[in-house]
């Protein structure tokens, strides 16, 4: 078809949070979600570590065989707050340069439940995708109405 174009989606940046949360339905979102990017062949950008939704959707991925790149800050690993790094590690300076480089790496986003931190994640990559400086596709996986409260329409 003339003018169709497909994006073809090799590599999904994942927020989510470093804690599994309240509600067991996050942890079966997060290992569904693993596994339909494992089936599709799409690898994954996260921002580190082995901890709660990230321990459960980064090493699933490396289950299923996929590439994964873990992108974190200095300092996390130096006080070893999210654990080991699943994959491959791109160490960076700051907060920013991850979400940077988070942006570069990855083909589209997507969002789990999580905290402040993926919530920041999440309104940072909208707010660029607002002022085009991104026109990567973003998804949130509202389970069991974790951002129902947000304003994302």
């Amino acid at each position: 078809m003339e003018g169709f174009s497909v994006r073809t989606l090799e590599k999904i940046c994942v927020f989510y949070g470093a804690n599994y949360g309240k509600d067991e339905s996050y942890i079966k979102a997060a290992h569904r979600l693993s596994e339909v990017l494992g089936k599709r062949g799409i690898n994954l950008i996260y921002g580190g570590g082995s901890l709660g939704l990230i321990g459960c959707v980064s090493t699933a991925a490396v289950v299923h065989g996929k590439r994964v790149l873990g992108i974190i800050p200095s300092a996390f690993t130096e006080k070893n707050l999210i654990g080991k790094t699943c994959g491959k590690e791109l160490k960076v300076a700051t907060m920013h340069e991850r979400l940077l480089k988070m942006m570069e790496f990855g083909d589209a986003f997507i969002t789990l439940p999580g905290g402040f931190g993926t919530l920041e994640e999440l309104f940072q990559t909208v707010s660029w995708a607002q002022l085009n400086i991104h026109q990567k596709p973003i998804r949130v996986l509202n389970v069991n109405g974790f951002f129902d409260g947000c304003c994302l329409s």
